[in-house]
């Protein structure tokens, strides 16, 4: 008797490891399901701002309200990195990514949209 129990207490071991990798492989396929919407939702607003034309005098408003207080008012640095020439270091699209993520703690991320992205875009090519 001690064999039929052992072998019902090896089904419900199997049972609940199967339960335990199905939820697993569920948590999985949605952190992978918001990964790659997140991704491609990012490379949509890229996209986007990479196909405006952006105007550096808006675009040195913006920065004037929003990046004064780390990168100075002549964007030389203060406790952000002077960002002359930043476009020669990074592309549009790792500045973007730079702006939009706050990669580089301190630095925040902010929410801009496409529009004022090119703006601000346009103001670091005009630093060079």
């Amino acid at each position: 008797m001690s064999t039929s129990s052992s072998t019902a207490a090896e089904r419900d071991f199997k049972r609940e490891f199967l339960k335990i990798v199905i939820i697993l492989f569920g948590v999985l396929l949605i952190c992978f399901s918001i990964f790659f919407l997140k991704h491609q939702e990012n490379s949509k607003y890229i996209i986007e701002t990479l196909e405006l034309n952006g105007s550096a005098e808006e675009g040195d408003a913006l920065f004037k309200i929003n990046c004064v207080g780390c990168h100075g008012i002549t964007a030389r640095g203060l406790v952000g990195p002077d960002l002359h020439s930043i476009t020669q270091r990074l592309n549009d699209k790792e500045i973007i990514k730079q702006v939009t993520g706050g990669l580089t703690p301190p630095m925040p991320s902010f929410e801009i949209d496409p529009e004022n992205m090119s703006n601000l875009l346009k103001y670091l090519h005009s630093l060079e």
